[in-house]
C-alpha cells in the first residue's frame, strides 16, 4: 500500500482516533499529528482533497504492530493538563488532549461535554481530567462566610464539580474491560472536610468536596462492570502555574513537569483495590 501524492504526503503519524472517525477535520490532524505515534498510509486509488480545511469521510489505515499506551488528557492545555500530555508524550504514550483553546471543550458546557466526549472511540489506559478554577476571573476565593456570592459560587460548582461528574458520565465505555484502566481526576487537598483547620476559600473546597463524593461515586459504578478499573482523585501539591501564583503564599511550590511525574508515577502504582481513593502526589492517601 503506497501513499497518496497530496498535501498531506508529510504527514506520517497520526493520531488513531481522529483517523477513524466518521469525519475528521484536516486541520486539526495536521495539528495533532506529532503527538502520537501511529504510521497511516494513504491508499493509491484514494484522492485526497487538495484544500486543507475541509473534512473528509474516515479513511482505511494500517499502522504499526507495535502497541502503545493511550491516554486522554481533558484540560490540555492548562498548566498541569499541559505537563501531563508532554510527559506521556516522552514516554511514548498516545495522547489524546482536549482543551476549550484548542478543541472548544468547555467544562461548564453540559452541551459542548457532550459533544467532545462523544467523539472519543476506542479504549483509553489512562483518563487524566485536569480543569478546575480557584474562583471566578472576576471574583477570588473567600476569606470568610460573608464574602460568599451564589453567581461566584455557582460558577466554581460548573466547573469543578459539575463538569468533571459529566465527563465521568462517558468514562465506562472508554476503559478497557479486559485490562486495568485509570481515571484520574484532579481534586485538592483543601477538599478534604478532615484537613480543614483553617476555613476560608468556601466555595472551592466545597466544590472539591463535592467532587470526591462524585469520583467515589464513579469508582463504585465502573467496578461493577470493570474489574480492572480504578477512578481516584488526586491532589498534585501547590504547583507553579497561573492557576495557583497569587495564592500559593508560604507553600512550597513544584513546577509543572515535576508535579505531574509526581503524579504519573503514584498513577502508575496504584491497584484496583485502590479505586474510590483520593491520594496526594507522593501516593499517600487524604482524609475525606
Amino acid at each position: 500500500m503506497s501513499r497518496e501524492s497530496s498535501p498531506l504526503e508529510a504527514v506520517e503519524v497520526v493520531c488513531a482516533h481522529i483517523i477513524m472517525s466518521r469525519t475528521i477535520a484536516l486541520t486539526k490532524l495536521l495539528k495533532r499529528c506529532n503527538a502520537c505515534r501511529y504510521r497511516v498510509f494513504w491508499p493509491g486509488q484514494m484522492r485526497v482533497p487538495a484544500t486543507l480545511s475541509g473534512t473528509m469521510e474516515a479513511l482505511p489505515v494500517s499502522h504499526s504492530q507495535e502497541t502503545f499506551m493511550r491516554a486522554l488528557v481533558i484540560g490540555a492545555s492548562g498548566g498541569i493538563g499541559s505537563a501531563v500530555t508532554q510527559r506521556l508524550s516522552k514516554d511514548r504514550w498516545e495522547v489524546v488532549p482536549l482543551s476549550r483553546s484548542v478543541d472548544g471543550f468547555d467544562v461548564a458546557n453540559p452541551a459542548s461535554v457532550e459533544r467532545c466526549m462523544s467523539h472519543q472511540i476506542g479504549s483509553f489506559d489512562l483518563i487524566f481530567v485536569a480543569v478546575g478554577i480557584l474562583a471566578p476571573l472576576w471574583g477570588t476565593p473567600e476569606k470568610a462566610l460573608s464574602a460568599i456570592k451564589p453567581e461566584d459560587m455557582t460558577r466554581v460548582f460548573a466547573v469543578n464539580t459539575i463538569g468533571p461528574a459529566l465527563i465521568l458520565q462517558h468514562v465506562a465505555r472508554l476503559l478497557p474491560k479486559d485490562k486495568r484502566g485509570v481515571v484520574a481526576t484532579l481534586s485538592a487537598r483543601v477538599g478534604s472536610i478532615g484537613d480543614n483547620k483553617i476555613g476560608g476559600w468556601h466555595s472551592y473546597r466545597a466544590s472539591k468536596a463535592a467532587l470526591n463524593q462524585i469520583v467515589r461515586g464513579a469508582a463504585i459504578e465502573l467496578g461493577r462492570s470493570h474489574k480492572q478499573s480504578i477512578c481516584v482523585s488526586m491532589h498534585p501539591g501547590t504547583v507553579e502555574t497561573p492557576f495557583t501564583q497569587n495564592y500559593a503564599g508560604r507553600h512550597k511550590t513544584v513546577p509543572a513537569d515535576e508535579a505531574a511525574a509526581n503524579m504519573l508515577g503514584v498513577i502508575a502504582k496504584l491497584k484496583p483495590e485502590q479505586t474510590g481513593g483520593f491520594y496526594d502526589y507522593a501516593g499517600q492517601e487524604i482524609v475525606w
